[in-house]
């Protein structure tokens, strides 16, 4: 995983939304812990906001663990995949060759931002997590992720890719990135429990 150069991307995590998301608590869980795993692994971050003049803005929880200095931007979108005129520079810059896709809905913005990446010029790999998306209705994750796995993408969970990040229990993070998935083991035995259908 050496030549990795991974981007982590948060898609629509917003105020309105959270009574409406199916298990919308448990993926921000693992949103968040991924923000501690980025910060630890200096991996840089993306957010978009759908409509936020409407829908509010991206949830709190989030934004107090972005890390400014390595945050490529937070962009206000109406279209609903986060690769936009806004973003596409930003994304086909091929210092970024991974893409680890998290947020709402799995069936719209998710799915059609996966889908998107998948056609970037640059081919890179792109890994949506299970236990990090979600959309209202609960059967829409199940049907999106099937058609994101067919279209190229790779459907992991926050544990294993985490894990594909370091590659070595000798790496030299690894402490700090055990400390983490230990503090956060109970809200991620219930983030796949809920989300992963």
């Amino acid at each position: 995983m050496a030549a990795r150069r991974p981007l982590l991307l948060i898609c629509d995590v917003q105020d309105r939304f959270r009574t409406a998301i199916y298990g919308f608590d448990q993926m921000k869980n693992t949103i968040c812990k991924m923000l501690k795993i980025a910060e630890v692994l200096e991996i840089p971050t993306l957010i978009t906001e759908q409509n936020p003049k409407a829908l509010g803005a991206t949830i709190n929880e989030v934004t107090d663990l972005i890390n400014p200095s390595r945050h490529l931007g937070t962009f206000s979108k109406t279209k609903f995949s986060m690769v936009n005129e806004n973003t596409k520079a930003l994304l086909e810059k091929d210092n970024h060759n991974m893409y680890i896709v998290t947020g709402i809905e799995s069936h719209v913005c998710v799915l059609q931002t996966t889908l998107d990446l998948l056609k970037l010029s640059t081919k890179p790999d792109v890994y949506v997590l299970a236990d990090g998306i979600s959309s209202c209705n609960k059967p829409e994750i199940g049907i999106s992720i099937t058609r994101m796995e067919k279209a190229g993408a790779i459907v992991t969970t926050s544990e294993s890719i985490i894990f594909e990040l370091l590659g070595d229990a000798n790496h030299d993070k690894f402490k700090k990135v055990a400390g983490i998935i230990k503090q956060t083991k109970a809200q991620t035995a219930e983030a796949l429990e809920s989300l992963c259908v």
